[in-house]
């Protein structure tokens, strides 16, 4: 049996909960004969995947829905083979080209040029063109993104792209400017409040209210994240009712050690205990992006006032040279070592020109 995150996703347009605006406008551009290029982007959860695919139906009918995966073999110019999974139907493909690493730039000119090259084959289909669903565009290098561009100049009259990005910062400006961008706002805790209870409703139970409002206040605007707790806890619960003890991630709560390890003793032993347990969340799977971010917030929390702007200026700051860089734990550390500068700094009053 599938999960309720899965098993209650709205399939059209006129299903989804809100952002109603938006799915007026998407329904107005489905039925017009010059669909764009599009660029769906907004936080994690906030259900860019899900207008994507209620869009699709709204182009090409219920056919989108008849899915099947392949594996795709690309061969680099280093005749290193690559393989990609594609989720595609007859009128779509669905692919993720930054799982190639640094030769998604191959993914991107091989796929795309051949699926541009072919035509419709489905004589009654709406609309005459296919469309390529892009996940994690923001993470395409830049050669990828450079022929994305030629690609999308080139072969407008055969296919369309949708690309779905969390930002639009880190996506070249040609790629942007032939876009039509969407921005798909986190929902607020009323909106997730609104849906548990539908899901509630579909599955014929009552939920308490206040249960529903906590559920829907620790999710902090991902959806997915609200529909996950939820199934888990009437799974623990099947009442639901008094206070609601919704469990953190693993990780999280070790970001959040983390955080206290940083702020209790500034000394180069606990530089290096700390990059030890960096190397435990990255050896894990978890995004340095993610992880400098959760450790970031926590900081923040426990140091004083004049010091929040500047913890969170330099997470910002390394967070930048992350992305650019390779080596992510170097990254991290040179964050904490600054921090814990400005922190003794500013307990202790030392001379800042000890630490350059």
């Amino acid at each position: 049996m599938s999960l309720w995150v899965d098993r209650f996703r709205p399939k059209t347009l006129d299903d989804l909960h809100y952002h109603h605006d938006l799915s007026t406008r998407l329904k107005a551009l489905a039925a017009s004969e010059d669909f764009p290029h599009m660029l769906f982007y907004g936080p994690s959860g906030a259900g860019k995947k899900t207008r994507i695919n209620c869009t699709l139906r709204q182009l090409f009918g219920t056919g989108v829905e008849k899915l099947k995966i392949d594996q795709r073999v690309f061969v680099s110019p280093s005749r290193r083979k690559l393989e990609i999974n594609l989720v595609q139907s007859s009128y779509h493909i669905e692919i993720t080209p930054s799982e190639a690493g640094s030769y998604d730039r191959v993914v991107v000119q091989d796929l795309l040029k051949e699926i541009a090259q072919t035509q419709q084959v489905d004589l009654g289909a709406k609309h005459r063109f296919k469309v390529v669903v892009i996940n994690e565009a923001d993470f395409l290098s830049r050669d990828a993104q450079a022929a994305l561009r030629r690609t999308m100049e080139k072969y407008m009259s055969n296919m369309r792209i949708i690309l779905c990005a969390n930002s639009t910062s880190r996506l070249i400006a040609p790629i942007r400017s032939r876009c039509l961008l969407v921005r798909v706002a986190a929902p607020t805790a009323q909106e997730i409040q609104a849906v548990v209870e539908h899901v509630a409703r579909k599955m014929k139970f009552d939920v308490p209210p206040e249960a529903s409002l906590q559920i829907a206040e620790d999710a902090a605007g991902n959806m997915r994240k609200a529909l996950l707790v939820f199934e888990a806890l009437k799974m623990q619960s099947p009442d639901l009712s008094g206070p609601l003890r919704i469990a953190k991630p693993d990780w999280e709560t070790y970001c959040h050690k983390v955080a206290e390890l940083i702020v209790q003793e500034q000394s180069p032993a606990r530089v290096m205990e700390v990059r030890a347990k960096f190397y435990e969340l990255l050896s894990h799977c978890i995004p340095p992006t993610v992880i400098l971010k959760t450790v970031a917030e926590k900081v923040a929390e426990r140091v004083d006032e004049a010091l929040k702007a500047d913890v969170m200026h330099w997470a910002a700051f390394y967070e930048l040279r992350m992305r650019l860089g390779s080596k992510k734990i170097y990254h991290l550390e040179a964050w904490v070592v600054k921090v814990m500068c400005l922190y003794k700094h500013f307990t202790y009053n030392f001379d800042m020109s000890e630490f350059d």
